[in-house]
């Protein structure tokens, strides 16, 4: 039920982004989104009597994920929205888990990339072109609105990694890391949004809705259903959340906002999704061989609990803490 409950939160939260755009500017929406989620974890945080992380060290490492976790992305799916179907938003938001397998070859030196790992990458790049449709013009939607909403995308892999080198393993709880996170959120997306857009004159109030509930659901409220899940039914279980969401996504977007789409965009997700699976499979084969051979200290909890990186920011730095409890972290 709770895994139902969590595939539709998020994948209403790209409908929900789509109809804030249209009474609010991007950067406004981002803005209010952490701002509405920031305040909703920080009432869970007093009510379970936890307190917000200490020391100027975590604090830089909550903004730099915050940087490409929230205000980036959130920023970035924000602008796409502006210019491509909600629903195709959603499907490119399916490739996070590409990208962040990507950068933790890159930025991990310790993990070695795996031959399925390779291929899922390769396959998965290949449903991106499938999804853009490159063989005719992309079929009539924005490129710059589909390239806004891929690196959204890349920006929140890049921060996934971040978080596992950086924050795991910080002994805080995760309801504190994630509070903490989104409050650096707001304060960056303040001096942003402050810097490059003038204050609402108007408040419809269908934007303001959809941006209230995407703040205090599709981000606070998603933490404390994403957590109880892994808690008890494991990380896996709750990491194949990740393979529903495009549908919650392109469902909403046709069904609700009558939103229309070209056979090769659903057909590239299917695509997109069987390489993301084949890389994180990838990325547990080269985990599990990794243990098997050394003794020395993980760099993180295995990449295969990173499917759930492309659901929603907040959400992952739960598991990761979760995680902490269970592997062995350096």
């Amino acid at each position: 039920m709770r895994f139902l409950l969590l595939a539709t939160i998020w994948g209403l939260s790209f409908l929900l982004v789509k109809a804030g755009t249209q009474g609010f500017p991007a950067l406004q929406v981002a803005f209010g989104r952490v701002a509405f989620g920031a305040a909703a974890l920080a009432a869970v945080l007093v009510l379970r009597r936890d307190r917000l992380p200490r020391g100027l060290g975590l604090w830089v490492n909550l903004a730099v994920a915050a940087m490409f976790l929230n205000a980036a992305s959130f920023a970035l799916f924000a602008f796409s929205a502006q210019r491509i179907p909600s629903a195709l938003t959603g499907i490119c938001n399916a490739t996070t888990p590409l990208f962040t397998t990507l950068a933790s070859l890159v930025a991990l030196p310790g993990e070695r990339p795996a031959r399925r790992q390779l291929v899922g990458l390769l396959i998965g790049f290949l449903g991106v072109l499938v999804v853009f449709g490159v063989w005719d013009g992309t079929a009539g939607q924005s490129i710059t609105g589909m390239l806004m909403a891929l690196a959204a995308a890349t920006s929140m892999g890049i921060g996934w990694v971040y978080v596992r080198r950086f924050l795991t393993g910080s002994g805080c709880s995760s309801l504190s890391l994630s509070a903490g996170q989104l409050a650096a959120g707001t304060v960056e997306l303040a001096i942003v949004t402050g810097a490059f857009s003038d204050l609402p004159t108007r408040f419809p109030a269908r934007s303001l809705l959809a941006v209230l509930v995407l703040g205090v659901l599709g981000t606070g409220g998603a933490f404390l259903v994403q957590y109880g899940l892994v808690r008890d039914a494991g990380a896996t279980v709750a990491a194949t959340v990740t393979y529903v969401i495009p549908v919650v996504s392109t469902l909403a977007g046709v069904l609700i906002l009558g939103e229309s789409l070209t056979w090769n965009e659903p057909a590239g997700t299917a695509v997109v999704l069987v390489g993301a699976a084949l890389s994180q499979l990838g990325v547990a084969a080269a985990t599990a061989t990794a243990t098997a051979t050394t003794t020395s200290p993980a760099t993180g909890p295995p990449a295969t609990t990173t499917a759930v990186e492309s659901a929603e920011p907040v959400t992952q730095i739960a598991s990761e803490c979760h995680a902490e409890h269970s592997h062995p972290l350096g």
